[in-house]
Protein backbone atom coordinates (compact mmCIF):
# COMPACT_ATOMS: atom_id res chain seq x y z
CA UNK A 1 0.00 0.00 0.00
CA UNK A 2 2.85 2.29 0.35
CA UNK A 3 2.97 3.08 -3.29
CA UNK A 4 -0.35 4.48 -3.69
CA UNK A 5 -1.16 7.90 -2.52
CA UNK A 6 -5.54 8.54 -2.38
CA UNK A 7 -7.41 10.19 0.11
CA UNK A 8 -7.96 8.29 3.41
CA UNK A 9 -11.12 6.71 3.86
CA UNK A 10 -12.32 8.63 6.87
CA UNK A 11 -11.15 12.09 5.71
CA UNK A 12 -14.37 14.13 5.28
CA UNK A 13 -15.51 16.61 2.46
CA UNK A 14 -13.13 17.04 -0.88
CA UNK A 15 -9.57 17.78 -1.57
CA UNK A 16 -10.42 18.88 -5.09
CA UNK A 17 -10.71 22.66 -4.08
CA UNK A 18 -7.63 22.83 -1.56
CA UNK A 19 -5.62 20.63 -4.41
CA UNK A 20 -6.50 22.86 -7.28
CA UNK A 21 -5.53 26.70 -5.31
CA UNK A 22 -2.64 25.06 -4.89
CA UNK A 23 -1.70 24.01 -7.91
CA UNK A 24 -2.85 27.61 -9.34
CA UNK A 25 -0.73 29.11 -6.60
CA UNK A 26 1.80 27.08 -7.99
CA UNK A 27 1.93 28.94 -11.03
CA UNK A 28 4.01 31.69 -9.24
CA UNK A 29 6.70 29.01 -10.23
CA UNK A 30 6.88 29.74 -13.71
CA UNK A 31 7.68 33.84 -12.72
CA UNK A 32 10.47 32.27 -10.99
CA UNK A 33 11.85 29.71 -13.65
CA UNK A 34 11.17 31.67 -16.38
CA UNK A 35 13.17 34.95 -15.27
CA UNK A 36 16.05 32.27 -14.04
CA UNK A 37 16.00 30.67 -17.64
CA UNK A 38 16.08 33.57 -19.87
CA UNK A 39 18.93 35.15 -18.75
CA UNK A 40 21.54 32.47 -20.16
CA UNK A 41 20.16 32.74 -23.65
CA UNK A 42 19.72 36.09 -23.30
CA UNK A 43 23.66 36.53 -22.58
CA UNK A 44 24.70 34.45 -25.79
CA UNK A 45 22.08 36.61 -28.02
CA UNK A 46 24.48 38.01 -30.93
CA UNK A 47 22.50 41.27 -30.90
CA UNK A 48 22.49 41.95 -27.43
CA UNK A 49 25.83 41.18 -27.00
CA UNK A 50 26.79 43.68 -29.73
CA UNK A 51 24.57 46.11 -28.01
CA UNK A 52 25.43 45.69 -24.39
CA UNK A 53 29.11 45.70 -24.72
CA UNK A 54 31.28 48.03 -23.75
CA UNK A 55 34.22 46.99 -25.99
CA UNK A 56 35.45 43.57 -24.47
CA UNK A 57 36.26 41.16 -26.95
CA UNK A 58 34.63 37.38 -26.28
CA UNK A 59 38.62 35.15 -26.50
CA UNK A 60 36.76 32.21 -27.48
CA UNK A 61 34.75 33.54 -30.62
CA UNK A 62 36.40 37.12 -31.50
CA UNK A 63 33.56 38.85 -31.06
CA UNK A 64 31.86 41.95 -29.05
CA UNK A 65 30.30 40.63 -25.51
CA UNK A 66 29.90 41.76 -21.98
CA UNK A 67 32.94 41.15 -19.93
CA UNK A 68 32.73 38.02 -17.76
CA UNK A 69 33.01 40.87 -14.29
CA UNK A 70 29.83 42.44 -16.25
CA UNK A 71 28.12 38.79 -16.93
CA UNK A 72 28.47 37.77 -13.17
CA UNK A 73 26.85 41.55 -12.30
CA UNK A 74 23.91 40.94 -14.65
CA UNK A 75 23.43 36.99 -13.64
CA UNK A 76 23.69 37.77 -9.78
CA UNK A 77 21.89 40.88 -9.59
CA UNK A 78 18.38 39.08 -10.03
CA UNK A 79 19.73 36.71 -6.97
CA UNK A 80 20.80 39.81 -4.82
CA UNK A 81 17.43 41.00 -5.45
CA UNK A 82 15.43 37.45 -4.29
CA UNK A 83 17.78 37.78 -1.25
CA UNK A 84 16.36 41.03 0.23
CA UNK A 85 13.04 39.83 -1.28
CA UNK A 86 12.90 36.47 0.69
CA UNK A 87 13.78 38.41 3.68
CA UNK A 88 11.00 40.97 3.24
CA UNK A 89 7.92 38.07 2.42
CA UNK A 90 7.67 37.33 6.49
CA UNK A 91 6.71 40.90 7.23
CA UNK A 92 4.75 41.51 4.01
CA UNK A 93 3.00 37.99 4.26
CA UNK A 94 2.05 38.45 8.36
CA UNK A 95 0.69 41.57 7.96
CA UNK A 96 -1.01 41.35 4.34
CA UNK A 97 -1.71 38.01 4.68
CA UNK A 98 -0.12 35.28 1.99
CA UNK A 99 -2.93 35.99 -0.64
CA UNK A 100 -2.23 39.91 -0.83
CA UNK A 101 1.04 39.54 -0.68
CA UNK A 102 1.33 37.73 -3.17
CA UNK A 103 -0.38 40.52 -5.21
CA UNK A 104 1.71 43.24 -3.66
CA UNK A 105 5.27 41.06 -4.84
CA UNK A 106 3.85 40.60 -8.56
CA UNK A 107 3.81 44.21 -8.51
CA UNK A 108 7.32 44.62 -7.74
CA UNK A 109 8.16 42.07 -10.07
CA UNK A 110 6.48 43.78 -12.55
CA UNK A 111 8.29 46.92 -12.57
CA UNK A 112 11.33 44.90 -13.30
CA UNK A 113 10.47 43.45 -15.95
CA UNK A 114 9.78 47.09 -17.37
CA UNK A 115 13.14 47.61 -16.79
CA UNK A 116 15.08 45.55 -18.01
CA UNK A 117 12.02 45.58 -21.64
CA UNK A 118 13.33 49.53 -21.97
CA UNK A 119 16.99 48.89 -21.14
CA UNK A 120 19.27 49.35 -24.23
CA UNK A 121 22.91 49.49 -21.70
CA UNK A 122 23.37 47.55 -18.67
CA UNK A 123 22.99 49.87 -15.76
CA UNK A 124 19.29 50.27 -16.56
CA UNK A 125 18.87 46.26 -17.30
CA UNK A 126 21.19 45.42 -13.95
CA UNK A 127 18.34 47.86 -12.27
CA UNK A 128 15.36 45.79 -13.83
CA UNK A 129 17.29 42.49 -12.80
CA UNK A 130 16.95 43.72 -9.64
CA UNK A 131 13.97 44.72 -8.96
CA UNK A 132 12.49 41.66 -10.49
CA UNK A 133 14.46 39.53 -8.39
CA UNK A 134 12.85 41.59 -5.34
CA UNK A 135 9.84 40.21 -6.80
CA UNK A 136 10.55 37.17 -7.10
CA UNK A 137 12.23 36.66 -4.09
CA UNK A 138 8.86 37.73 -2.12
CA UNK A 139 7.33 35.39 -4.38
CA UNK A 140 9.44 32.73 -3.92
CA UNK A 141 8.59 32.68 0.04
CA UNK A 142 4.97 33.07 0.02
CA UNK A 143 4.01 30.34 -2.48
CA UNK A 144 5.19 27.19 -0.20
CA UNK A 145 3.89 29.36 3.09
CA UNK A 146 0.62 29.92 1.13
CA UNK A 147 0.33 25.65 -0.30
CA UNK A 148 1.60 24.31 2.60
CA UNK A 149 -1.26 26.08 5.11
CA UNK A 150 -4.00 24.68 2.36
CA UNK A 151 -3.46 22.11 1.33
CA UNK A 152 -4.67 18.25 2.96
CA UNK A 153 -1.81 16.44 4.57
CA UNK A 154 -1.92 13.32 2.69
CA UNK A 155 -1.07 14.93 -0.64
CA UNK A 156 0.46 18.08 0.62
CA UNK A 157 4.59 17.32 -0.39
CA UNK A 158 2.61 16.55 -4.03
CA UNK A 159 1.39 19.95 -4.07
CA UNK A 160 4.05 22.08 -2.86
CA UNK A 161 6.22 20.39 -5.06
CA UNK A 162 4.19 21.32 -8.04
CA UNK A 163 6.43 24.48 -6.78
CA UNK A 164 9.01 22.99 -8.50
CA UNK A 165 7.33 21.92 -11.61
CA UNK A 166 6.43 25.23 -11.96
CA UNK A 167 9.66 26.72 -12.01
CA UNK A 168 11.51 23.85 -14.09
CA UNK A 169 8.22 24.95 -17.00
CA UNK A 170 9.47 28.64 -17.07
CA UNK A 171 13.14 27.21 -17.53
CA UNK A 172 11.43 25.33 -20.52
CA UNK A 173 9.33 27.86 -21.71
CA UNK A 174 12.50 30.76 -21.41
CA UNK A 175 14.87 28.22 -23.73
CA UNK A 176 12.12 27.73 -26.64
CA UNK A 177 11.43 31.60 -26.10
CA UNK A 178 15.21 32.19 -26.43
CA UNK A 179 15.56 29.95 -29.17
CA UNK A 180 12.72 31.60 -31.06
CA UNK A 181 13.99 35.17 -30.86
CA UNK A 182 17.78 35.04 -30.49
CA UNK A 183 18.48 35.21 -34.00
CA UNK A 184 16.30 38.26 -34.60
CA UNK A 185 19.13 41.60 -35.67
CA UNK A 186 17.35 43.93 -33.78
CA UNK A 187 16.01 44.79 -30.01
CA UNK A 188 13.39 41.91 -30.18
CA UNK A 189 15.65 39.03 -29.75
CA UNK A 190 15.60 40.35 -26.24
CA UNK A 191 12.57 42.28 -25.57
CA UNK A 192 10.39 39.46 -26.75
CA UNK A 193 11.55 36.91 -23.97
CA UNK A 194 11.33 39.43 -21.17
CA UNK A 195 8.09 40.93 -21.93
CA UNK A 196 6.61 37.44 -22.01
CA UNK A 197 6.78 37.98 -18.19
CA UNK A 198 4.24 40.56 -18.36
CA UNK A 199 1.72 37.82 -19.48
CA UNK A 200 2.58 35.40 -16.26
CA UNK A 201 2.17 38.67 -13.77
CA UNK A 202 -1.56 39.66 -15.50
CA UNK A 203 -2.54 35.87 -14.39
CA UNK A 204 -1.21 35.25 -11.49
CA UNK A 205 -2.89 38.86 -9.70
CA UNK A 206 -6.58 37.59 -11.34
CA UNK A 207 -5.94 34.38 -9.93
CA UNK A 208 -5.12 35.37 -6.32
CA UNK A 209 -7.90 38.11 -6.19
CA UNK A 210 -10.20 35.11 -6.87
CA UNK A 211 -8.86 32.68 -4.14
CA UNK A 212 -9.09 32.52 -0.45
CA UNK A 213 -6.83 33.49 2.51
CA UNK A 214 -5.23 30.61 3.98
CA UNK A 215 -7.27 29.36 7.30
CA UNK A 216 -4.36 29.11 9.09
CA UNK A 217 -3.42 32.88 8.76
CA UNK A 218 -6.89 33.84 9.74
CA UNK A 219 -6.32 31.98 13.07
CA UNK A 220 -2.79 33.86 13.49
CA UNK A 221 -4.45 37.00 13.37
CA UNK A 222 -7.13 36.13 15.71
CA UNK A 223 -10.06 35.87 12.55
CA UNK A 224 -11.79 32.49 13.77
CA UNK A 225 -14.96 33.00 11.76
CA UNK A 226 -13.37 33.98 8.60
CA UNK A 227 -10.42 30.87 9.23
CA UNK A 228 -13.82 28.58 9.59
CA UNK A 229 -15.57 30.39 5.97
CA UNK A 230 -12.11 30.08 3.87
CA UNK A 231 -11.09 26.02 5.22
CA UNK A 232 -14.74 25.81 4.49
CA UNK A 233 -14.50 26.57 0.84
CA UNK A 234 -11.15 24.88 0.61
CA UNK A 235 -12.66 21.36 1.74
CA UNK A 236 -16.61 21.65 1.01
CA UNK A 237 -18.01 21.40 4.02
CA UNK A 238 -20.32 23.53 6.19
CA UNK A 239 -18.78 25.68 8.91
CA UNK A 240 -20.56 23.43 11.45
CA UNK A 241 -19.38 19.99 10.00
CA UNK A 242 -17.43 18.44 13.09
CA UNK A 243 -14.98 17.02 10.98
CA UNK A 244 -14.09 20.86 10.12
CA UNK A 245 -14.46 22.37 13.76
CA UNK A 246 -12.00 19.73 14.78
CA UNK A 247 -9.83 20.86 12.50
CA UNK A 248 -9.51 24.47 13.13
CA UNK A 249 -9.74 23.76 16.84
CA UNK A 250 -6.74 21.67 16.56
CA UNK A 251 -5.11 24.56 14.34
CA UNK A 252 -6.20 27.11 17.34
CA UNK A 253 -4.82 24.87 20.07
CA UNK A 254 -1.43 24.14 18.48
CA UNK A 255 -1.14 27.84 17.73
CA UNK A 256 -1.95 28.91 21.24
CA UNK A 257 0.49 26.55 22.72
CA UNK A 258 2.98 27.73 20.52
CA UNK A 259 2.24 31.22 21.62
CA UNK A 260 2.47 30.17 25.32
CA UNK A 261 6.03 28.72 24.72
CA UNK A 262 7.31 31.89 23.70
CA UNK A 263 6.28 35.22 21.26
CA UNK A 264 6.38 35.28 17.92
CA UNK A 265 9.48 37.28 17.22
CA UNK A 266 12.69 36.71 15.19
CA UNK A 267 14.89 36.12 18.00
CA UNK A 268 12.61 33.12 19.03
CA UNK A 269 13.19 31.18 15.28
CA UNK A 270 16.79 30.63 16.64
CA UNK A 271 15.99 28.90 20.27
CA UNK A 272 15.61 25.35 21.15
CA UNK A 273 13.99 23.00 18.17
CA UNK A 274 12.50 26.31 16.27
CA UNK A 275 16.31 26.99 15.96
CA UNK A 276 17.35 23.21 14.90
CA UNK A 277 14.39 23.37 12.32
CA UNK A 278 15.61 27.03 10.90
CA UNK A 279 19.25 25.78 10.68
CA UNK A 280 17.74 22.46 8.73
CA UNK A 281 15.66 24.41 6.64
CA UNK A 282 18.71 26.96 5.99
CA UNK A 283 21.13 23.78 5.06
CA UNK A 284 18.80 22.32 2.62
CA UNK A 285 17.96 25.09 0.84
CA UNK A 286 21.57 26.13 0.75
CA UNK A 287 22.81 22.61 -0.26
CA UNK A 288 20.16 22.57 -2.95
CA UNK A 289 21.85 25.81 -4.64
CA UNK A 290 25.62 23.84 -4.05
CA UNK A 291 24.61 20.61 -6.36
CA UNK A 292 25.05 23.03 -8.90
CA UNK A 293 21.56 23.18 -11.02
CA UNK A 294 21.68 26.62 -11.64
CA UNK A 295 25.22 26.28 -12.97
CA UNK A 296 23.35 24.38 -15.86
CA UNK A 297 20.43 26.80 -16.13
CA UNK A 298 22.51 30.07 -15.78
CA UNK A 299 25.16 29.02 -17.85
CA UNK A 300 24.51 26.05 -20.00
CA UNK A 301 24.27 27.74 -23.45
CA UNK A 302 27.73 29.46 -23.03
CA UNK A 303 29.62 26.24 -21.07
CA UNK A 304 27.87 23.74 -23.85
CA UNK A 305 28.98 26.52 -26.63
CA UNK A 306 32.82 26.80 -25.39
CA UNK A 307 33.28 23.18 -24.63
CA UNK A 308 32.79 22.80 -28.31
CA UNK A 309 29.42 21.20 -28.70
CA UNK A 310 27.30 22.10 -31.78
CA UNK A 311 23.62 23.66 -31.21
CA UNK A 312 24.44 24.84 -27.34
CA UNK A 313 20.71 26.73 -27.41
CA UNK A 314 19.22 23.24 -28.79
CA UNK A 315 21.21 20.77 -25.65
CA UNK A 316 19.55 23.30 -23.51
CA UNK A 317 16.09 22.68 -24.47
CA UNK A 318 16.43 19.29 -24.16
CA UNK A 319 18.06 19.57 -20.60
CA UNK A 320 14.92 21.76 -19.75
CA UNK A 321 12.34 19.01 -21.56
CA UNK A 322 14.36 16.63 -19.02
CA UNK A 323 13.99 18.88 -15.97
CA UNK A 324 10.57 19.29 -16.65
CA UNK A 325 9.60 15.50 -17.24
CA UNK A 326 11.98 14.48 -14.19
CA UNK A 327 9.71 16.45 -11.61
CA UNK A 328 6.58 14.07 -12.22
CA UNK A 329 8.33 11.13 -10.39
CA UNK A 330 9.54 13.25 -7.31
CA UNK A 331 5.71 14.61 -6.93
CA UNK A 332 4.70 11.21 -6.72
CA UNK A 333 7.56 9.52 -4.95
CA UNK A 334 7.76 12.01 -2.09
CA UNK A 335 4.17 10.80 -0.80
CA UNK A 336 4.36 7.24 -1.83
CA UNK A 337 8.23 7.16 -0.69
CA UNK A 338 8.74 9.63 1.69
CA UNK A 339 10.70 12.95 2.58
CA UNK A 340 13.62 11.06 3.74
CA UNK A 341 14.43 8.29 1.38
CA UNK A 342 13.81 10.52 -1.97
CA UNK A 343 16.59 13.19 -0.51
CA UNK A 344 18.74 10.62 0.12
CA UNK A 345 18.88 8.52 -2.91
CA UNK A 346 18.38 11.68 -5.12
CA UNK A 347 21.79 12.95 -3.23
CA UNK A 348 23.64 9.74 -4.18
CA UNK A 349 22.68 9.93 -7.43
CA UNK A 350 23.61 13.29 -8.06
CA UNK A 351 26.80 12.70 -6.62
CA UNK A 352 27.37 9.42 -9.25
CA UNK A 353 26.58 11.44 -12.07
CA UNK A 354 29.02 14.71 -11.52
CA UNK A 355 31.58 12.83 -10.71
CA UNK A 356 31.58 10.90 -14.00
CA UNK A 357 31.17 13.91 -15.67
CA UNK A 358 33.70 15.45 -14.49
CA UNK A 359 36.32 12.41 -14.30
CA UNK A 360 35.58 11.91 -18.08
CA UNK A 361 36.15 15.42 -18.99
CA UNK A 362 39.45 16.16 -17.46
CA UNK A 363 40.81 12.67 -18.83
CA UNK A 364 39.46 13.48 -22.07
CA UNK A 365 39.41 17.46 -22.77
CA UNK A 366 38.26 18.64 -26.20
CA UNK A 367 37.21 15.47 -27.37
CA UNK A 368 33.62 14.16 -29.00
CA UNK A 369 33.02 11.37 -26.87
CA UNK A 370 33.48 13.12 -23.50
CA UNK A 371 31.28 16.07 -24.78
CA UNK A 372 28.47 13.38 -25.28
CA UNK A 373 29.29 11.83 -21.97
CA UNK A 374 28.54 15.68 -20.60
CA UNK A 375 25.60 16.00 -21.96
CA UNK A 376 24.17 11.88 -21.15
CA UNK A 377 24.91 12.42 -17.61
CA UNK A 378 24.40 16.41 -17.68
CA UNK A 379 20.87 14.68 -18.49
CA UNK A 380 20.73 11.98 -15.65
CA UNK A 381 21.71 14.74 -13.18
CA UNK A 382 19.12 16.51 -13.75
CA UNK A 383 16.47 13.61 -13.74
CA UNK A 384 18.13 12.89 -10.16
CA UNK A 385 17.77 16.33 -9.14
CA UNK A 386 14.24 17.57 -10.67
CA UNK A 387 12.53 14.03 -9.09
CA UNK A 388 14.27 15.00 -5.39
CA UNK A 389 15.98 17.67 -3.94
CA UNK A 390 14.36 20.16 -6.57
CA UNK A 391 10.91 19.89 -5.12
CA UNK A 392 11.48 18.46 -2.01
CA UNK A 393 13.33 21.13 -0.32
CA UNK A 394 10.27 23.83 -1.05
CA UNK A 395 8.26 21.13 0.57
CA UNK A 396 10.12 20.01 3.83
CA UNK A 397 10.95 23.63 4.16
CA UNK A 398 7.35 24.89 3.61
CA UNK A 399 5.74 22.48 6.54
CA UNK A 400 8.51 22.25 9.88
CA UNK A 401 7.82 25.38 11.09
CA UNK A 402 5.06 26.34 13.76
CA UNK A 403 2.08 28.82 12.83
CA UNK A 404 3.54 31.55 14.73
CA UNK A 405 7.10 31.69 13.03
CA UNK A 406 6.16 29.96 9.72
CA UNK A 407 6.42 33.49 7.23
CA UNK A 408 9.44 34.28 9.15
CA UNK A 409 11.78 31.08 9.13
CA UNK A 410 10.13 30.11 5.73
CA UNK A 411 11.44 33.96 4.40
CA UNK A 412 14.94 32.99 5.80
CA UNK A 413 15.58 29.56 4.33
CA UNK A 414 14.43 31.17 0.87
CA UNK A 415 16.92 33.57 1.97
CA UNK A 416 19.30 31.21 2.32
CA UNK A 417 18.60 29.28 -1.41
CA UNK A 418 18.69 32.80 -3.09
CA UNK A 419 22.05 34.18 -1.17
CA UNK A 420 23.75 31.15 -2.45
CA UNK A 421 21.97 31.35 -5.60
CA UNK A 422 23.79 34.53 -6.08
CA UNK A 423 27.34 33.34 -4.94
CA UNK A 424 27.49 30.47 -7.42
CA UNK A 425 25.79 32.90 -10.28
CA UNK A 426 28.26 35.83 -9.26
CA UNK A 427 31.74 32.79 -8.98
CA UNK A 428 30.75 30.72 -11.59
CA UNK A 429 32.32 32.82 -14.67
CA UNK A 430 35.07 33.03 -12.77
CA UNK A 431 35.26 29.55 -11.79
CA UNK A 432 35.44 28.18 -15.13
CA UNK A 433 36.42 30.60 -17.61
CA UNK A 434 39.57 30.75 -18.85
CA UNK A 435 41.91 34.40 -18.77
CA UNK A 436 43.57 36.37 -15.92
CA UNK A 437 42.35 35.98 -12.62
CA UNK A 438 40.07 33.23 -13.54
CA UNK A 439 40.52 29.25 -12.32
CA UNK A 440 39.87 28.00 -15.54
CA UNK A 441 38.23 24.91 -14.32
CA UNK A 442 35.81 24.54 -17.39
CA UNK A 443 34.29 20.37 -16.75
CA UNK A 444 36.30 20.03 -13.94
CA UNK A 445 33.68 22.62 -12.07
CA UNK A 446 31.44 19.33 -11.68
CA UNK A 447 34.03 18.08 -9.23
CA UNK A 448 32.93 21.21 -7.05
CA UNK A 449 29.08 19.91 -7.55
CA UNK A 450 29.79 16.34 -6.83
CA UNK A 451 31.18 16.74 -3.32
CA UNK A 452 28.28 19.34 -1.94
CA UNK A 453 26.14 16.64 -3.15
CA UNK A 454 27.87 13.86 -1.24
CA UNK A 455 27.61 16.20 1.99
CA UNK A 456 24.03 16.13 0.74
CA UNK A 457 23.90 12.21 1.36
CA UNK A 458 25.23 12.71 5.49
CA UNK A 459 23.08 16.17 5.76
CA UNK A 460 19.66 13.86 4.91
CA UNK A 461 20.59 11.08 7.09
CA UNK A 462 21.76 12.93 9.77
CA UNK A 463 19.53 15.91 9.59
CA UNK A 464 15.73 15.59 7.27
CA UNK A 465 12.76 14.35 9.61
CA UNK A 466 10.34 12.42 8.02
CA UNK A 467 7.33 14.58 8.04
CA UNK A 468 5.23 12.32 5.56
CA UNK A 469 0.95 12.15 6.18
CA UNK A 470 1.44 14.65 9.10
CA UNK A 471 -0.56 17.47 9.29
CA UNK A 472 1.44 20.77 10.31
CA UNK A 473 0.64 20.45 13.71
CA UNK A 474 1.67 16.89 13.84
CA UNK A 475 5.20 18.29 13.03
CA UNK A 476 5.36 20.51 15.72
CA UNK A 477 4.53 17.33 17.87
CA UNK A 478 7.12 15.03 16.23
CA UNK A 479 9.91 17.64 16.83
CA UNK A 480 8.71 17.71 20.47
CA UNK A 481 8.88 13.74 20.70
CA UNK A 482 11.64 12.92 18.59
CA UNK A 483 14.92 14.15 19.22
CA UNK A 484 16.95 12.08 15.96
CA UNK A 485 16.19 12.17 12.65
CA UNK A 486 16.60 8.76 11.80
CA UNK A 487 14.02 7.45 14.39
CA UNK A 488 11.59 9.58 12.72
CA UNK A 489 9.87 7.13 10.38
CA UNK A 490 8.20 4.96 12.80
CA UNK A 491 6.60 8.31 14.46
CA UNK A 492 2.91 8.42 14.68
CA UNK A 493 1.11 11.07 16.57
CA UNK A 494 -0.89 10.30 19.60
CA UNK A 495 -2.08 13.53 21.27
CA UNK A 496 -4.06 16.82 20.04
CA UNK A 497 -2.83 20.10 20.89
CA UNK A 498 -6.40 20.43 22.32
CA UNK A 499 -5.41 17.59 24.29
CA UNK A 500 -1.86 19.69 24.97
CA UNK A 501 -3.67 22.80 26.21
CA UNK A 502 -6.41 21.53 28.29
CA UNK A 503 -3.30 18.78 30.30
CA UNK A 504 -0.94 22.32 30.39
CA UNK A 505 -3.84 23.95 32.44
CA UNK A 506 -4.32 20.85 34.51
CA UNK A 507 -0.84 21.01 35.92
CA UNK A 508 -1.00 24.94 36.37
CA UNK A 509 -0.17 25.85 32.91
CA UNK A 510 3.64 24.74 32.97
CA UNK A 511 4.83 27.08 29.95
CA UNK A 512 8.00 24.85 29.18
CA UNK A 513 6.48 21.70 30.34
CA UNK A 514 8.18 19.41 27.26
CA UNK A 515 5.11 17.34 25.30
CA UNK A 516 6.89 14.04 27.07
CA UNK A 517 5.43 15.22 30.13
CA UNK A 518 2.07 17.17 29.07
CA UNK A 519 1.42 12.89 27.14
CA UNK A 520 2.18 11.27 30.48
CA UNK A 521 -0.25 13.77 32.30
CA UNK A 522 -2.69 12.84 29.95
CA UNK A 523 -2.90 9.51 31.43
CA UNK A 524 -2.39 5.98 30.61
CA UNK A 525 -5.60 5.89 28.85
CA UNK A 526 -3.28 6.44 25.04
CA UNK A 527 -0.57 4.11 26.58
CA UNK A 528 -2.29 1.11 24.26
CA UNK A 529 -2.91 2.71 21.57
CA UNK A 530 0.20 4.37 21.20
CA UNK A 531 2.10 0.85 21.63
CA UNK A 532 -0.10 -0.17 19.01
CA UNK A 533 0.43 2.80 16.61
CA UNK A 534 4.02 2.91 16.61
CA UNK A 535 4.11 -0.99 15.10
CA UNK A 536 1.79 0.62 12.65
CA UNK A 537 3.42 3.68 12.10
CA UNK A 538 5.50 2.87 8.64
CA UNK A 539 2.18 1.47 7.52
CA UNK A 540 -0.18 3.85 8.37
CA UNK A 541 1.83 6.66 7.24
CA UNK A 542 2.39 3.97 3.60
CA UNK A 543 6.41 3.70 3.49
CA UNK A 544 7.59 1.63 1.05
CA UNK A 545 11.06 2.69 -0.05
CA UNK A 546 12.70 -0.89 -0.60
CA UNK A 547 13.79 -1.40 2.77
CA UNK A 548 16.29 1.85 2.73
CA UNK A 549 16.07 1.93 6.33
CA UNK A 550 15.70 5.71 5.98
Amino acid sequence: MGLTIKKPKDVAGSAAPAILVGLFIAFGGILFGYDTGTIGGILAMPYWRTLFSTGYINLEDGELDVSPSQSSQIVSLLSAGTFFGALLAAPMADSLGRRLGMVASTGVFTVGVIMQTVATAIPLFVAGRFFAGLGVGLISAIIPLYQSETAPKWIRGAVVGCYQLAITLGLFIAAIVDNATKDRPDTGSYRIPIAVQFAWAIIMVIGMLILPETPRYFIKVGKNAQAAKALSRLRRLDVDHPALVEELAEVQANHEYEMGLGKSTYAECFKGSIGKRLATGCLLQGLQQLTGVNFIFYYGTSFFSNSGIQNSFVITIITNVVNVCSTFPGLYLVEAWGRRPLLFLGALGMFVCQFIIASVNTALPDSEAANKVLIAFVCFYIYFFASSWGPVAWVVTGEIFPLKLRAKCLSMTTASNWLLNWAIAYATPYMVNGGAGNANLQGKVFFVWGTFCLVCVFFTWGLIYETKGLSLEQVDELYGKCSKAWKSRGFWPTLSFAEVQEARRSVGGARHASLADIEADVGRKGSVAQVEQHGMGDEKRGYDAGGLGV
